[in-house]
């Protein structure tokens, strides 16, 4: 064996973790389409100026697919599971922890809440992506979208017509 097939020989071992298209296939989707969905939801942020925004979300979805994709090509049985969820909940929530500040000067002012849910709601929407529940990811995304963008106008119009359509947000 030359020294050329011998290399070729480990690369073709080291990537085997996908072996046809099908499931190339079916990692793509579910990375990009994790990817897309936390971008639309992070586009929505950046342009509401907060500091969490389309690249914060984009790889907060990426990554928590990835963290349910790879131990489920590798056979984790779905019991198992629940290990790596609760691992990256908890990561998400010191994430989500650092985008929230209490003002000393202002008593019962708190800024960040809608980022740190936000970003949590990123998480779970690449969760299942990652799972392959791609019909409920797009769902979450639009329900989530849907409070990101109609509720603080509701809001605004119950509180006398504010003119800032962002009254009742916590950022």
């Amino acid at each position: 064996m030359s020294a050329i097939d011998a290399v070729l020989d480990t690369l073709r071992q080291e990537f085997s973790d996908v072996p046809d298209v099908a499931q190339a296939t079916r990692i793509v989707v579910r990375l990009l389409l994790a990817a897309l969905l936390g971008g639309i939801l992070g586009y929505e942020r950046e342009s509401h100026g907060k500091a969490a925004g389309l690249r914060t979300h984009m790889l907060v979805s990426l990554g928590a697919a990835m963290f349910v994709l790879v131990p489920q090509q590798a056979g984790m049985p779905m019991a198992d599971m629940s290990r790596v969820l609760q691992g990256v909940i908890a990561g998400i929530g010191f994430l989500g922890a650092g985008a929230i500040i209490k003002h000393k000067e202002e008593p019962g002012r708190i800024q960040g809440l809608t980022t740190a849910a936000g970003i949590f709601m990123t998480a779970a929407i690449g969760v299942a992506c990652g799972l392959g529940r791609e019909a409920t990811a797009v769902l979450s995304m639009l329900i989530a979208l849907a409070i990101l963008t109609w509720v603080p106008h509701l809001l605004a119009g119950r509180r006398g017509g504010a003119s800032r359509p962002d009254v009742g947000d916590d950022e």
